[in-house]
């Protein structure tokens, strides 16, 4: 069977994604954190794959220097983006970065110059000009960065990990043209699609549905739900020791409160803490939960997104996009 150029590439790609998100996702189960040394390592053989990819469909010069602008434009979430204070107080570095962000706004204005008679719409129905589209499939991941950042902003994507690992696939994989699609060709063939990283997005969100499920069953089989009440607790929520509650990455539910007798009584919470106390306030709590004889305690798991999009891979990869699958089933 012969290889073509897109497989080639396409398997590339799916084995860096694999690679540095299988680390990626190790890091944040551990840790619940990913350095952004991490991120500089594996932009690299992303960078280098789309470099091949344009190089082998001929792109302009200015579509290099689009892509350039959206690489520059996810930069700043790892390492920060230069004033003009800092580039006149003679930082080197920063000088640099800020000259490359001029040069790619150049070429992303230039290319939209040279492309401008261009329609997207055309793009979309594949009667567009072959480096004309190549501009707008181009344009298209940088538009992708700038919602992934704005979620990560509006904390709509609660990790700053988990922003620049989406970041990171967008880069990694701009669009499906090379993704080799195993199972099902209804993505290829499809006029609108989600892009590849906001699909491993929706295919690793889907996990989260089986959740409550196992955790229901989990909680059963262990004997914690002895009492109508816990059913509030028990698809989401699950009972540990108390002295194991410092040594895992969970949100404490169970605490006191002084009921109008005078006295302290036991409180399940239902949902987790919007903000994750400091370790000072959950060392007291636990030592306030041990003075009072507690020796059991209902938890919310951490649950780090990367851990869900490691095996999100398999179902991008067999299917393509969730949305392009679920909207024939809905009627749309």
């Amino acid at each position: 069977m012969d290889i073509s150029e897109n497989d080639i590439l396409g398997w590339s790609r799916i084995f860096a994604l694999t690679l540095g998100m299988g680390w990626a996702a190790w890091m944040d189960h551990k840790e619940r954190k990913v350095a952004n040394e991490h991120w500089m390592i594996w932009i690299k053989p992303a960078l280098f794959l789309w470099a091949l990819d344009l190089m082998a469909q001929d792109a302009h010069w200015s579509i290099y220097l689009t892509a350039s602008a959206t690489v520059a434009y996810a930069s700043g979430a790892v390492i920060g983006r230069p004033s003009i204070s800092d580039v006149r107080n003679g930082s080197r570095i920063d000088l640099i970065v800020f000259v490359w962000y001029a040069v790619s706004i150049f070429g992303l204005l230039m290319g939209a110059l040279e492309y401008q008679s261009t329609n997207p719409l055309d793009v979309m129905l594949g009667d567009a000009d072959r480096l004309g589209a190549l501009w707008w499939k181009t344009l298209s991941v940088l538009f992708v960065i700038l919602i992934i950042d704005a979620a990560w902003r509006f904390r709509l994507l609660h990790g700053g990990a988990d922003a620049k690992a989406l970041m990171w696939v967008a880069i990694l994989i701009p669009n499906w043209s090379t993704v080799p699609l195993s199972l099902n060709d209804a993505t290829s063939v499809a006029l609108v699609a989600l892009p590849p990283s906001l699909a491993l997005l929706m295919w690793g969100g889907l996990s989260f549905l089986v959740i409550p499920f196992i955790l229901f069953f989990g909680n059963l089989a262990s004997g914690n739900i002895s009492r109508l009440g816990d059913l509030r607790l028990a698809w989401h929520a699950s009972k540990v020791e108390l002295d194991q509650v410092l040594q895992r990455h969970v949100w404490l539910l169970t605490t006191l409160i002084e009921l109008p007798d005078g006295t302290t009584g036991i409180h399940h919470r239902t949902r987790a803490p919007r903000t994750t106390p400091s370790r000072e306030a959950l060392e007291g709590s636990v030592q306030a939960l041990t003075e009072a004889g507690v020796n059991e305690v209902w938890v919310s798991s951490k649950l780090p997104l990367l851990v869900f999009l490691l095996p999100a891979i398999v179902p991008l990869v067999l299917l393509g996009d969730p949305m392009v699958l679920i909207m024939p089933l809905l009627g749309l």
